[in-house]
């Protein structure tokens, strides 16, 4: 294989993590959520990393030490995760999205500043590059969007 195959092969990747119950998209509140399952929200962010020239994997845990797991061993260059609840409790995730030092958005369906007070603090927002949340399932595909520029703007 040649050297440039091996970049092209390894540049622009960003992973996508979906944190807890969001494997319950669809059927969990879909009145805050939406109705799109996870599988439709993949589907669509592969679709449009495939439009815009970056590769994307994504993965879904509803367990702290697996999605630091990934931030700490994961190949990617950019990170979009959605850490759900863990957003306002997991300073272990915060730290090892810093130990990273990869460029970060922090996503959500939700917009969390307009719920519950408990749900407006995220430790993640601190070390991330950005956070988008509030528009459904196009709040993944803006953070993709956003971390195409964050690949080819460095």
């Amino acid at each position: 294989m040649s050297f440039s195959k091996i970049l092209k092969d390894t540049a622009n990747k960003v992973l996508v993590i979906h944190g807890p119950n969001l494997n319950m998209l669809g059927k969990r509140e879909p009145e805050i959520y939406g109705p799109l399952s996870l599988s439709d929200i993949d589907s669509k962010l592969r679709s449009l990393a495939s439009e815009i020239g970056v590769h994307v994997s994504t993965m879904q845990s509803n367990s702290e030490a697996e999605i630091i797991d990934a931030i700490q061993k994961e190949h990617y260059d950019v990170l979009i995760i959605n850490p759900a609840a863990y957003t306002h409790t997991s300073i272990a995730i915060r730290d090892a999205i810093s130990a990273a030092g990869k460029p970060v958005i922090e996503v959500h369906l939700s917009n969390i500043h307009k719920r519950e007070e408990f749900r407006r603090k995220s430790y993640i927002a601190e070390v991330a590059s950005g956070q988008i949340s509030g528009f459904g399932a196009d709040s993944y595909l803006l953070a993709l969007r956003a971390a195409k520029n964050l690949l080819f703007n460095k």
